[in-house]
């Protein structure tokens, strides 16, 4: 990595001074580089062709590996180009997107706490994967602070915990604004509330570690090799790619955020949307202690919101949100509202500079839930986690693979839920800059 000198300090970024640079790749590359893998390579035929080499494709290779199955992995940009590797490394349960209650409503009680439980064993079963498989990438239950930005924020908040310990079991505390500095250092919020089952991960190690062992236990990975088409015949399908075709039994589309026109039913059912993360430079000890002294993964409750924390064993600050719009994700202009929303919630930190800037997509669909199952053709999928990927992915992964071998425990609570299009789906598209503004401004003025 470069000098820190060069780089802008967090208050030139936030201000529009282009002062030094920012290296427009994922922080998590520094410790886990992308690795170039053979295209010239594709077999012939495999039992599994699966499309997505994230953190999906990888869970599924492995479940499919150990089940005796040979299995290729495609990808069209270098393994582990994607969300996977350009995330924050919160690991959480999934019970992020919709208060209990919302939920309730939406699917009925019965449905309602079967999805909520399921999203804890996706944590654990991710826990156990990692500790099975030996990978080294900083897995640690470090908790979730998040952070009421209003008052009224924070009485909601202490409700839905309440009801996520009744109807799931899900251990939660509040904490008072008066002894939030306990957790956080900082006067912006209203208190908040604390998971301390959920976790932390360093993304790009863990996906190094997934791939690693695909490939130890015969799969095969092959970058820059995009599936370009795909037809069903008698005994399964033929994909074509740039570097020839290959037949297989069964296919896995793994592409969540990046799915795109290769198969129109899936498409139709994800729009991407942009997120973009900061990593700032080193942070003076004992500041960097005062700011996090928990050492957790952290959130706000805004409709459009802030993620944040420690990069593990270092004194630097990750911090993410949506990815700036109208510029390009290669500009210091893209990354500006991320060093101003650090700053409303640390403005101690305004020389600090800013080393990284990236961004990555979020697959999300129509009813704000993930999808596993298969297409009218036989094509298996597992997409759509809406911002809550890493451990869903690697259990959605594992039970797809699991649905598709029909081997036993291969049953979800989403196995039966309707996979809804988006509504003129090239409006809906092109409308999420606008609808994020509108909930930026609901945001600012409380409505």
């Amino acid at each position: 990595m470069s000098n820190a000198a060069i780089h802008p300090t967090l208050e030139d970024l936030a201000n529009g001074r282009v002062r030094g640079q920012l290296v427009y790749n994922p922080y998590w590359w520094e410790a886990a580089p992308r690795q170039d893998t053979p295209s010239d390579q594709l077999p012939a035929a495999a039992d599994v062709v699966i499309v997505g080499s994230g953190f999906t494709g990888l869970s599924a290779a492995l479940t499919l590996l150990r089940n005796g199955r040979h299995v290729a992995v495609l990808e069209r940009e270098v393994p582990g180009f994607g969300a996977s590797t350009r995330n924050g490394g919160q690991v959480g349960s999934g019970n992020q997107k919709f208060r209990v209650k919302r939920l309730i409503e939406l699917r009925g009680r019965a449905n309602a706490e079967a999805m909520l439980r399921e999203g804890v064993r996706m944590l654990d079963y991710m826990e156990a994967l990692i500790t099975s498989e030996g990978i080294e990438c900083h897995f640690k239950r470090c908790g979730r602070f998040r952070g009421a930005v209003r008052a009224e924020h924070y009485e909601a908040m202490a409700r839905d915990m309440e009801d996520l310990r009744a109807i799931a079991g899900v251990e939660s505390f509040m904490v008072p604004r008066s002894e939030q500095y306990r957790e956080i250092g900082t006067d912006l919020f209203f208190g908040g509330s604390v998971l301390p089952r959920d976790a932390s991960v360093h993304p790009g190690l863990y996906h190094s570690g997934l791939m690693r062992r695909v490939v130890e236990l015969g799969g095969t990975v092959h970058g820059y090799t995009a599936a370009e088409s795909i037809m069903a015949e008698r005994r399964g399908f033929v994909i074509v790619t740039p570097q020839g075709k290959t037949r297989c039994r069964n296919v896995i589309i793994a592409t969540n955020g990046y799915t795109d026109a290769l198969l129109p039913e899936l498409g139709r059912r994800i729009v991407p949307v942009g997120s973009g993360q900061i990593a700032t430079g080193e942070i003076p000890e004992p500041l960097f202690s005062q700011l996090m002294p928990t050492a957790r993964v952290y959130g706000n409750t805004n409709r459009v919101f802030y993620y944040f924390r420690p990069i593990p064993g270092e004194r630097r600050i990750m911090w993410g949100g949506r990815v700036g719009r109208f510029a390009s994700n290669r500009s210091p202009t893209a990354y500006r509202h991320l060093a101003r929303d650090l700053l409303s919630v640390f403005p101690g930190l305004s020389a600090v500079p800013v080393t990284h800037g990236w961004d990555g997509l979020i697959g999300y669909t129509f009813d704000e839930v993930p999808h596993l199952g298969s297409t009218r053709s036989g094509v298996h999928y597992a997409i759509g986690y809406c911002g809550t990927g890493v451990s869903r992915a690697t259990y959605f992964g594992h039970k797809v693979a699991l649905q598709l071998m029909e081997a036993p425990d291969n049953s979800t609570a989403f196995d039966d839920l309707d996979f809804p299009t988006f509504p003129v789906y090239p409006i809906a598209k092109r409308a999420v800059p606008f609808i994020e503004t509108f909930y930026r401004l609901r945001d600012i003025f409380n409505i």
